[in-house]
């Protein structure tokens, strides 16, 4: 059931006079009207990406930390807090502030309440698609839908299809569900509703040769590269760009038989077909590339009037017009673990799109009426393995979160278990972005850990590696960091220590920009010398020791109450006055 917004309103003025609103008495009108949203166009997309499985309502700090360099200097996404909010013209005392910016976090999520779920979505979804008309509406997911919670895991994803199905997704890209082995990832995508689409993903010639499943033997295509839908008498073409870089991010075991790329003319070649054979009114790319990989990308490749990105958990409150040889694409982000939902409205004129109107809408949770559907469905999901989810670990006396450059507070508390579980003098732990953030005094309960640590290739290991050894990975994850040429970032953030830190030059070259290494106690890292260390999440070769969420919980379970004595953070040279750094 389509849900109408004097219905809507209905709601939310009831939720509002039971005292279900947080902090309602000084939220003011502006707040009132937050999802009250024009219907201004002939096609309206809806934009999800990066939920990572969080089927319930959660709360996730942006970072203080995401620098940008070069072209990307004081340019979203790097752009944090009063710098972020400065650029877009957002009041800082007001709700979309906490949505967009990690200011005053505790106290104002205290205040608004957790963002996101499933449930709250669906209410939100059907709102935006009941009154524009739901013949006029596509909901696209940006992918990293399938993992990210112990669901996730248990049920290999299904349970994510199945909420997508219920929510209603149409058109879908991916990066995290090729961590699945590819017979389930085909599983999945069979049971679900929608499209599927990956341009970028192609079976290897020997394994078509062998007899591998193609989508298009002829062109190789994994998977169907886009769709055309069909939208109130629009034809609106969606093109798939699925994580370019998923064999070297993540394990190529569990998907031996594809490749993957940016593949900037190949795209070309597809839109410029697209635009030929199907005439579209709009050619929309639905990509997991990254925010800064599609800004060039949107320079380099004409004809694409919008992308819909993701990937990086950029939350972007309105669209980067980029400038090519043919007009200009718009490019958005729209965050992650469910917390936003991009709306962009699309107006055709005699030649192509005449105008647009985007809003990212924060989800909170509290504002918007759980579908009561969906709560059944993700009661029943999470029924068979709710004693497990649950079960308190520690209290936390510090805000627990992971987004940021080069730490988090949650990834320190990962760290500090793999030292004190493995005996060891250092521990790694990967700069991944997903993972939901804890409050003060919130219980740690071992659904928290797994929001985390969940993966398919959890395993630790305690192994010996020289100071040389170190120096290199810190210096092959900085680059992939900061590359000044983003077709060679990969997206994540820095290696997260604990027991050691050092000094970087973000603007340094490859090989120059790590220094100054030294453990806790102050003593130099030896480039000779070895050093016991622990880590998790190996890409190559598959560990052989205990998952890293076991660790966790037993550090926890240990510790009982939660307090940081110190977070392994780098010295950073050369970034004064960044505004991607609060």
């Amino acid at each position: 059931m389509q849900l109408s917004r004097r219905e809507f309103s209905r709601l939310l003025g009831l939720a509002g006079a039971a005292g279900i609103l947080p902090g309602c008495i000084s939220l003011g009108r502006a707040n009132e009207d937050l999802y009250q949203v024009p219907n201004s166009g002939d096609v309206r997309l809806l934009h999800m990406t990066d939920t990572h499985a969080q089927l319930m309502p959660v709360y996730f700090r942006e970072p203080t930390v995401n620098l940008g360099f070069g072209a990307a200097y004081g340019r979203p996404p790097h752009l944090v807090n009063d710098a972020l909010l400065n650029y877009f013209g957002i009041d800082a005392q007001s709700q979309l502030a906490h949505a967009y910016t990690a200011l005053d976090f505790t106290n104002a999520a205290q205040m608004y309440g957790r963002v996101g779920g499933f449930a709250h979505l669906k209410t939100l979804i059907d709102l935006m698609r009941g009154e524009f008309g739901a013949n006029k509406t596509l909901l696209l997911d940006g992918g990293d839908t399938w993992q990210g919670s112990g669901t996730a895991l248990w049920t290999r994803g299904r349970d994510m299809v199945d909420a997508c199905n219920l929510l209603g997704v149409d058109v879908m890209t991916g990066h995290w569900e090729f961590t699945y082995n590819d017979a389930e990832i085909r599983d999945n995508i069979a049971a679900f509703n929608g499209d599927f689409i990956a341009q970028n993903v192609k079976v290897k010639e020997d394994a078509l040769f062998d007899g591998a499943e193609a989508w298009d033997e002829f062109s190789g295509h994994a998977f169907q590269p886009y769709v055309i839908k069909e939208l109130g008498g629009r034809r609106v073409a969606v093109v798939g760009q699925a994580f370019p870089y998923t064999p070297i991010a993540n394990p190529q075991r569990f998907i031996p038989d594809w490749t993957f790329g940016i593949n900037p003319l190949d795209l070309q070649e597809l839109v410029d077909q697209i635009r030929s054979t199907e005439k579209p009114d709009a050619v929309v790319l639905l990509s997991h590339n990254g925010m800064d990989v599609d800004l060039k990308l949107a320079a380099d490749v004409t004809g694409i009037d919008a992308i819909l990105g993701g990937h990086t958990h950029d939350g972007i409150p309105a669209p980067i017009e980029v400038k090519n040889k043919a007009g200009i694409t718009l490019v958005t982000n729209a965050g992650s673990n469910g917390k936003f939902l991009g709306v962009l409205d699309l107006k055709f004129g005699a030649s192509g799109i005449d105008s647009y109107q985007y809003r990212l809408l924060p989800v909170f949770s509290d504002y918007l009426r759980a579908d009561p559907t969906m709560s059944q469905l993700i009661t029943d999901i999470r029924q068979p393995y709710l004693a497990q989810l649950q079960r308190p670990l520690a209290k936390s006396d510090d805000l627990l979160y992971r987004r940021g450059n080069f730490n988090g507070t949650f990834d320190q508390v990962i760290c500090d278990a793999l030292r004190a579980v493995n005996d060891s003098q250092i521990s790694l732990s990967p700069g991944f972005r997903w993972g939901t953030t804890i409050l003060p005094g919130q219980t740690i309960t071992m659904e928290n850990v797994l929001d985390q640590t969940c993966i398919t290739y959890p395993e630790t290991y305690t192994r010996m590696m020289s100071g040389a050894d170190l120096k290199l990975i810190l210096e092959d994850v900085a680059d992939n960091l900061f590359n000044a040429d983003p077709y060679y970032q990969q997206g994540g953030d820095m290696v997260r220590l604990g027991g050691m830190d050092y000094r970087i030059d973000p603007t340094a070259s490859m090989g120059k920009r790590i220094d100054n290494m030294r453990l806790d106690n102050g003593t130099p890292i030896d480039a000779s010398k070895e050093y016991k260390v622990s880590g998790w999440a190996t890409v190559g070769s598959q560990s052989e020791g205990e998952p890293i969420w076991d660790t966790v919980a037993t550090y926890l379970q240990d510790q009982q109450t939660i307090a940081l004595k110190k977070i392994n953070t780098p010295e950073l040279r050369n970034v004064p006055s960044n505004p991607g750094l609060a």
